[in-house]
């Protein structure tokens, strides 16, 4: 996934994906927040709002995505991450169209 995956920044977050071994499946989606974040409490929340932010804004099917939180993402309003996490998914769907 790290190596083959498409990768997309924009803003606080990087987005890897890569296609499903079951094209129509669900999407599933993994959320990663390191140390650099903060500590527990901020890595926790950093994690919820971006799990929240995929439930609102909901990838394509067939995708397998690991979503990274970055250092700065505790000073984004969750409105400004919502729009970011789309500008991601769209990026990496144009860059699937271009492979």
């Amino acid at each position: 996934m790290y190596r083959t995956g498409i990768r997309t920044r924009k803003g606080s977050i990087l987005v890897i994906e890569t296609p499903s071994d079951q094209p129509d499946a669900t999407p599933r989606v993994g959320v990663v927040a390191g140390r650099k974040v903060g500590h527990a409490v901020q890595r926790n929340r950093a994690k919820r709002r971006l799990r929240e932010a995929v439930r609102r804004c909901p990838p394509d099917p067939g995708l397998d995505i690991v979503i990274t939180a970055l250092d700065d993402l505790s000073s984004v309003s969750f409105d400004r991450l919502c729009s970011d996490l789309t500008r991601a998914f769209e990026a990496g769907r144009m860059k699937r169209v271009a492979r």
